[in-house]
């Protein structure tokens, strides 16, 4: 496919000339009487470069590269300049242009310039997409072509302090993407705090969020700043939070609105700096034609929407992220050298998983906590949800079930604490358990 060169001059005589000369280097041309013109042409997408003179009505080649300038993703420009305007061409440059020649032009030089400048932003393009699959790999494991995709968006807006929204199915690993955006952002030596908003009921997460005053309730013993404070300067995390009643999320858009939080029991605000990032495996435009969630709150987050395909739409990822699994699952059961094989990867490629990646990992900890031998074969795997059987049973003197199960359970509980970053009552909840128990279990298993 040929690249698309946009000559924007308000002379056709220098429009025809640019296109006989651009075309014989196998270029597609399109063109442009003026600025508001080429922003048109440029809206319709497609467009790689753009040359442009600079003395044109209604809208100027400056005023154009001024424009393009503050549009992500916009096409590079070369500015035309008149015999002698220099000065102009190296201002040009300061405000973005990629290169510039002048009037009158030689047909080698335009075509030097422009086959330079197309190579410069085909290799701009291609450091970008490896910049963006960067951040995100230090989180996540992909191949599929839509993970890629996530993984441009995350470098787009992650630089840029605006509030994301990360939707998609449990288990598809949103809290990974909202890492992946703090790390590669302007805040990423501040505070980063996550709040789980399925986890306390509305008193108390309004406490929780906006702080509170010694004795503002029963049970407030003493004062606390609350989750905006702790994050000021930095990044909230407001997890799931399509499960806020409709109270705290009044409260919540004013603190958004306004900057500023007022702690319960106290009536002077306080202001906060913060970054927001929010998830939710909701259809929250659904909730919010049910009433159940504000419509202003929800535009107030839904400034950029960064939505997680399921597992089963990037089935490319199955086998990579197993492997990646089984390898993390062996070092942390000591087991040494495991590996899947072909039989098995094809069986954990043709199942539809619900419950997405995290599904997928929760197998792989079950296959390798009852492994029974360096290479995991397909009729070890049985699929079916959380109460299909397992098919255990002691062959020819191996371990027995006890103590599988044993070691099964240290990793799910490693697992859990590494997931929730060693913060024992988030791990307990998760796993079902009260953190008395939770604390039996490390002690058991030789955690702590």
């Amino acid at each position: 496919m040929k690249p698309i060169v946009l000559v924007v001059d308000d002379e056709a005589a220098v429009r025809y000339t640019l296109r006989a000369i651009l075309e014989e280097e196998h270029l597609e041309v399109v063109e442009a009487a003026d600025g508001v013109e080429a922003l048109e042409l440029i809206d319709r997408g497609g467009i790689e470069l753009v040359l442009t003179d600079l003395r044109m009505p209604r809208m100027d080649g400056m005023a154009l590269l001024t424009e393009l300038a503050q549009r992500p993703g916009s096409p590079r420009v070369i500015m035309i300049t008149a015999h002698g305007s220099e000065r102009l061409a190296v201002e040009a440059i300061k405000h973005g242009a990629l290169d510039y020649f002048a009037k009158p032009f030689e047909a080698d030089e335009i075509a030097r310039v422009v086959t330079r400048s197309l190579e410069t932003v085909r290799l701009s393009e291609e450091n970008r997409v490896l910049r963006a699959e960067l951040a995100l790999r230090r989180f996540m494991v992909f191949e599929s072509s839509a993970m890629r995709r996530v993984a441009e968006l995350v470098e787009r807006v992650a630089a840029r302090d605006i509030t994301v929204l990360i939707t998609g199915e449990s288990g598809t690993g949103k809290e990974l993407v909202a890492r992946a955006l703090v790390k590669a952002s302007a805040r990423a030596a501040k505070s980063y705090v996550q709040f789980n908003c399925a986890a306390l009921p509305r008193e108390l997460a309004d406490a929780e969020l906006f702080g509170h005053t010694r004795g503002a309730f029963t049970g407030a013993s003493a004062a606390r700043a609350g989750l905006f404070r702790e994050a000021d300067g930095g990044t909230l995390l407001l997890d799931e939070i399509g499960e806020l009643d409709l109270v705290t999320q009044g409260k919540l858009l004013r603190a958004l609105q306004e900057r500023e939080v007022r702690p319960v029991g106290e009536d002077r605000a306080q202001r906060v700096d913060v970054r927001i990032l929010a998830t939710t495996n909701r259809d929250l435009a659904a909730e919010v034609k049910a009433g159940t969630f504000r419509q202003d709150l929800f535009y107030r987050l839904n400034v950029v929407q960064l939505e997680l395909p399921p597992l089963r739409a990037r089935v490319e990822d199955i086998v990579p992220l197993a492997e990646h699994f089984t390898e993390r699952c062996a070092h942390r059961y000591g087991l040494g050298e495991v590996r899947l094989s072909a039989a098995t990867l094809a069986k954990l490629q043709g199942a539809s998983w619900p419950g997405n990646v995290r599904e997928l990992e929760h197998t792989i900890e079950r296959l390798l906590a009852l492994a029974e031998g360096p290479i995991i074969e397909a009729d070890a795997l049985l699929l079916g949800g959380p109460d299909a059987p397992t098919g255990v049973e002691d062959r020819g003197g191996q371990r027995v079930l006890k103590e599988r199960m044993a070691i099964f359970e240290r990793g799910l509980i490693a697992a859990e604490l590494e997931r929730c970053h060693g913060n024992q009552s988030e791990a307990a909840r998760r796993l079902g358990i009260s953190r008395p128990t939770l604390i039996d279990r490390l002690k058991k298993h030789g955690l702590r």
